[in-house]
């Protein structure tokens, strides 16, 4: 088995604004891992507080790179959106993509 996420991860979350992203962004904080920073088409500007975490908002993957130096992202989104959310980190040149799709 291989492990991709290490200290030096500094990860964002496509979808934190939504039900599943806030549930496994609060998980994965609670774990330590370095999530700084979540994309939501239409919420950027927003700051969601997170147990504690005060966690900025982007539109797009390119501006999460830009504001977090982010070089991981993980995917939590409705099944139909994420096409569109992969196609966003890949635009970014995203190193490190982790899709999890929310539904059956």
């Amino acid at each position: 088995m291989s492990i991709f996420i290490d200290k030096e991860s500094r990860v964002i979350v496509q979808g934190m604004t939504g039900s599943e992203g806030t549930k496994h962004t609060r998980r994965m904080l609670a774990s330590g891992t370095n999530v700084v920073g979540g994309v939501t088409p239409g919420k950027g500007g927003m700051i969601v507080d997170i147990d504690g975490h005060l966690l900025p908002v982007y539109n797009t993957v390119k501006e999460a790179v830009v504001g977090t130096l982010a070089n991981t992202s993980v995917v939590f989104v409705p099944p139909r959106f994420a096409k569109a959310a992969v196609i966003d980190a890949i635009d970014a040149a995203m190193p490190l993509v982790v899709v999890i799709t929310e539904g059956p």
